[in-house]
């Protein structure tokens, strides 16, 4: 009764040890893939901030000016507006074949 006992205390430790094992390294498993996640949300950001700033140097007035007036463009004037109103009123726009 003793010897038997003892094995199935001597298996159950190893059982223990085995399912114990299996866990520790699943779990280091889902470690790397969230640090692995973590890094490319990381490089994203950095990414979309380095993003943000070409286009905020792109896009400003100092660069964009001379090319508007190189290629002929102007700032809108108050007559270039039409209220909405109008444009209900005059009718749907001419098709460009009618125009011809």
């Amino acid at each position: 009764m003793r010897i038997a006992a003892n094995l199935i205390a001597c298996s159950l430790t190893l059982a223990s040890a085995y399912f114990l094992y299996a866990e520790s390294t699943a779990t280091r498993r889902l470690e790397a893939k969230i640090q692995a996640a973590e890094l490319r949300r990381e490089k994203l950001e950095t990414d979309i901030s380095v993003l943000r700033a070409e286009r905020a140097h792109l896009a400003r007035p100092a660069r964009i000016e001379p090319a508007a007036k190189a290629m002929g463009m102007r700032l809108p004037a108050t007559d270039d507006y039409i209220e909405f109103n109008r444009l209900l009123a005059d009718g749907p726009a001419p098709s460009p074949q009618q125009a011809r």
